[in-house]
């Protein structure tokens, strides 16, 4: 592959000397955070991107720097309102673009919530699996005829996905106490096994998928943690990490943890990524240990058997609504 970029890596320097003009990337989660750097990084570099974005008036103010990038460095930049906690959103938004019947050279399932109170979306899932996953399965889904050949599916999946393995059997906590973080886990896990089943269903044209654990940065995903909560998670995970003889966890700037989705999406030799989970510019090793905050990625996580039995979960789910 290529050992030019790393875990300091930012999403400009992962596109030095890439000139994207007449691609189009479809980035979801663009109001912030990483999915905003996403999108200003692709347009900056020539790029077409269509950004999705829950509130469409709150966002707009919000994304002015990928707009200013995309008139600086020859992109174009159009922002859709798509509610992942709403299927119904989700089919009018994805009609919408199937419409206009152009091309996606790539799509970036970046949004995402994390460690929510129990709740359930407007079709009464769990709410982090019903946003971070079962909603980015309709839109993705749905598009699919929009990616051109060779295209490639880029969902972002956390180092959260080692805290739990996915629960098919009862996927909303039904059945049993909800767990905030645990929930997030799930959540992410699934994201990176619907890269796995995306990604050998697609491969036959030539897309690929991959999940990307983007690194630790301070973006608005917390947002549901006190000072004092957030504080105390980044002492959990330090003490963890110190007990297993691992190095200190460092936070990325945001530009730096955009670096990987940016990468994968553009960068990477599809072919050696597809269907795996990606952090630090780079394929991740596989590390089983249990510790939730070590590095690499969980087998569980990358289980085809699996990945095809929450395919057919998912569909079941989305089916009935």
């Amino acid at each position: 592959m290529t050992d030019r970029f790393n875990s300091k890596s930012t999403a400009d320097e992962v596109l030095t000397g890439t000139e994207l003009n007449g691609k189009r990337y479809l980035v979801t989660g663009v109001g912030s955070g990483i999915g905003r750097e996403t999108a200003r990084a692709l347009a900056a570099h020539g790029a077409d991107v269509v950004g999705v974005v829950r509130d469409l008036a709150k966002s707009e103010s919000a994304t002015q720097p990928v707009r200013d990038a995309a008139a600086r460095g020859g992109g174009a930049f159009e922002l859709h309102a798509i509610d992942l906690a709403s299927l119904q959103s989700v089919r009018d938004g994805a009609d919408k673009l199937l419409n206009e019947s152009r091309r996606f050279d790539a799509i970036i399932a970046n949004a995402g919530v994390m460690a929510t109170p129990f709740g359930k979306t407007a079709d009464g899932f769990e709410t982090q699996f019903g946003i971070n996953h079962l909603g980015h399965f309709e839109l993705v889904n749905r598009l699919e005829p929009l990616l051109v050949d060779g295209g490639r599916l880029v969902v972002l999946s956390s180092q959260a996905h080692r805290v739990s393995d996915v629960d098919l059997d009862d996927p909303n906590f039904d059945a049993q106490d909800y767990d905030p973080f645990v929930a997030y886990g799930r959540s992410k896990t699934a994201n990176a096994l619907f890269a796995v089943e995306f990604d050998r269903r697609h491969s036959h044209r030539g897309v690929r998928a991959a999940s990307v654990m983007p690194g630790n940065s301070l973006t608005d995903l917390p947002r549901n943690f006190t000072e004092e909560q957030l504080h105390g998670l980044f002492e959990t995970v330090g003490n963890a990490r110190a007990e297993a003889g691992l190095p200190p966890a460092e936070l990325k700037d945001i530009s730096q943890a955009a670096a990987t989705s940016v990468w994968a999406a553009v960068v990477a030799d599809k072919d050696e990524i597809g269907g795996k989970y990606l952090e630090d510019v780079a394929v991740a090793p596989v590390n089983d240990m249990t510790n939730p905050f070590a590095d690499g990625v969980r087998l569980y996580a990358l289980d085809g058997e699996k990945a095809k039995r929450l395919w057919a979960k998912s569909e079941q789910l989305v089916a009935a609504q």
